[in-house]
């Protein structure tokens, strides 16, 4: 019954401390580190949704490829390579010592006779002379040597030269096993163990630090991690978040990080050119706090955590708004003020809208050429901000405080996208002559006013009927007619002219009818401009191309107001800027195993390629007068060959002489 038993133990050591195991999972790690390296790791689940969809996303979850270096089944692919290569250093080890250390002395004048590289010279002369000169032909040419006197007197030399190769073999496997324990030690197993017994959960809320409860919190002495941080000026954090899959672990620190300052440099474009914090560390075991800068690729270590600067981003800016609306006739704007990560009602009840602040960049670098081959230039402050409703429905806004020069000309862009899906859509409204949008939300609320459209169309049938004599009846129905339009561009703008025409104009008509409206609208908005800027206290818009350009232009906007999705525009007109740096906090104890083992697999592979292990062996026949020359190689190539032929015409020189 011991039998069995015993062979399948045989077989399970063969099998794990063989190459072919070894081999094997090393191309399932190199696969695995293909995928870790090409699909980006601990992203939000929700980009991996809309990158792959929802049945892809959820098969590769189950595989955990969105942390591969961190998958259970990786960090067992590391256990059972760690075996197996020691396995193989274990049993192979002794050998390799062996060989490195024997001269092969006991060859025999047969066995030698076999070899494929092989030659025979005559010699004349005293034996051990013979034996002296052949001494220093091998030593000359590097190669180590034994001098052997065989039973039937006869003298073996046998010589060795590149044993070391065999170096190489080790080393590179212990390089394998020292790497792979430094991968298992950052992949941090006991953690993974604590997940599966159910010691620790991943956090899934939304909610501060100081409420995550202690199964998802990680001690100050935890193996390893890789968590970031981010501090607003003036702030202080002992805690840094680690994101595990569609979650994260909160990994308290054993010291506080508090940020003083940071500081950023940009190019003439307004690109970052290069930023750095400076942080102050307070800890119970230092006399008085530690303080350093630290910059890109110049961390600050401490207590074997590193602390990287990862990026910055807003830290809480105070912003202000003037608050225009875009329904109804009123022009005025509302004033308010606001920080970045907080929010603000506008509205009361059932049409009560959130506006949450989520970032504020003081440079924007654009390339605004039709072609996209111009420079790209520094366009301003912008601020991206949601609007939610009482259903907790939200669009997403990207705004720019000041106009942007498209075409040639000045307009206020803001974007607006219903899911991080999609693109933004820009709605473009034009600047005034004073670079503002007064000019535009007077004329937007004199077209909606719908007092004001009888008023401007009396305006208009008065100059464009001037001097005709026409008809009282044919006036009240011209200036009806202009009202019913304005009524219906003040509506949907141009969407619902168009639906007008199609129920009172007949189709062959329509194109002409088009032309004519587009006509009454456009005079229609000179006047209303020049009526508006008259209340206003201002001169009348000089009739040139300009005013033209500003008057079509902001007929197109009123006309896209429909697709903005708010009754408001938030116009930034001030700002206080706080900044906040991100730090990335890693913990790495097996670093340096994998540095050291890298090391250790750079020398064994030079070793194993670059040092080739060649044997001489020459055997003295005193009473035959003959020397006997044998060569061999653990790797029989062009360079093997012509070194042998070297030393055969070496060794005839040698002979003759």
């Amino acid at each position: 019954m011991k039998t069995p038993n015993l062979s399948t133990s045989r077989a399970l050591y063969e099998l794990f401390s063989s190459m072919r195991f070894a081999i094997s999972l090393l191309t399932i790690l190199g696969i695995a580190s293909i995928i870790g390296t090409v699909l980006k790791q601990n992203e939000p689940y929700v980009n991996y949704v809309a990158q792959f969809g929802q049945f892809w996303f959820d098969i590769f979850e189950m595989l955990g490829l969105y942390d591969v270096y961190h998958a259970a089944w990786f960090l067992a692919l590391l256990t059972f390579l760690v075996a197996s290569t020691s396995l193989c250093i274990y049993r192979n080890t002794p050998i390799m010592l062996h060989e490195l250390k024997t001269f092969r002395e006991h060859a025999t004048e047969k066995s030698l006779r076999a070899f494929g590289h092989q030659q025979e010279y005559a010699f004349g002369g005293n034996v051990d002379d013979v034996v002296k000169r052949l001494a220093a032909f091998l030593t000359v040419r590097g190669f180590r040597h034994r001098s052997v006197p065989q039973a039937n007197g006869d003298i073996l030399l046998a010589a060795k030269a590149g044993s070391y190769q065999r170096l190489g073999y080790i080393f590179t496997h212990v390089a394998i096993v020292v790497i792979c324990i430094g991968g298992l030690m950052d992949g941090n197993v006991p953690l993974k163990i604590e997940e599966l017994l159910g010691y620790k959960t991943v956090e899934t809320r939304d909610v501060p630090s100081t409420e995550v409860p202690p199964q998802s919190r990680l001690s100050p002495a935890n193996l390893s991690f890789r968590g970031n941080m981010t501090l607003p000026e003036g702030m202080t954090g002992n805690v840094a978040f680690v994101r595990i899959r569609d979650g994260y672990l909160v990994q308290e620190l054993p010291f506080m990080v508090t940020l003083k300052q940071f500081r950023i440099e940009h190019y003439a474009t307004g690109q970052p050119k290069s930023f750095e914090s400076d942080v102050e560390i307070r800890d119970p075991e230092l006399k008085e706090p530690l303080k350093a800068t630290i910059s890109v690729n110049h961390p600050l270590i401490y207590k074997g955590i590193a602390i990287y600067q990862s990026d910055f981003q807003d830290g809480g800016s105070q912003l202000d708004f003037n608050v225009w609306p875009l329904r109804g006739a009123a022009h005025e704007p509302g004033k308010m003020q606001g920080n970045v990560f907080k929010d603000f009602t506008l509205g009361e009840g059932d049409s009560a809208l959130k506006v949450e602040l989520d970032d504020f960049r003081l440079f924007n670098v654009l390339n605004l050429s039709p072609d996209d081959k111009g420079k790209s230039q520094n366009v301003g402050p912008s601020v991206t901000f949601k609007v939610r409703d009482t259903q907790g429905q939200a669009r997403e806004y990207l705004s720019y405080m000041q106009p942007l020069m498209l075409d040639g000309h000045a307009y206020f862009v803001s974007g607006m996208r219903a899911t991080q899906n999609e693109d933004f859509k820009y709605l473009r409204i034009p600047a005034d002559g004073e670079n503002s949008l007064g000019d535009y939300m007077r004329l937007r609320g004199m077209l909606l006013d719908p007092a004001m459209a009888p008023v401007i169309a009396k305006r208009m049938s008065g100059k464009m009927l001037e001097g005709q004599n026409a008809n009282p009846e044919m006036v009240a129905k011209f200036e009806s007619s202009m009202v019913h339009l304005l009524e219906a561009f003040a509506r949907d703008g141009y969407t619902e002219v168009a639906k007008l025409l199609e129920q009172s104009v007949p189709e062959a008509e329509r194109d002409k009818a088009a032309e004519a409206y587009f006509k009454v609208i456009t005079s229609a908005a000179y006047e209303g401009l020049a009526m508006s800027r008259a209340q206003a206290g201002l001169s009348a818009p000089e009739p040139d191309e300009r005013t033209q350009r500003f008057v079509g232009d902001a007929l197109n906007s009123m006309s896209d107001i429909s697709f903005y999705g708010t009754p408001f525009y938030l116009e930034l007109n001030g700002f206080e800027q706080r900044q906040a740096s991100g730090f990335q906090l890693t913990r790495s104890p097996g670093k340096n195993l994998v540095y050291g083992g890298s090391v250790l697999l750079v020398l064994g592979i030079f070793a194993m390629i670059y040092l080739r292990e060649r044997r001489i062996w020459l055997l003295v026949k005193p009473e035959s007068q003959h020397v006997l020359f044998a060569m061999s190689a653990n790797r029989k190539n062009r360079d093997f060959e012509n070194e042998y032929a070297r030393y055969a015409e070496q060794l005839q020189a040698l002979f003759k002489g």
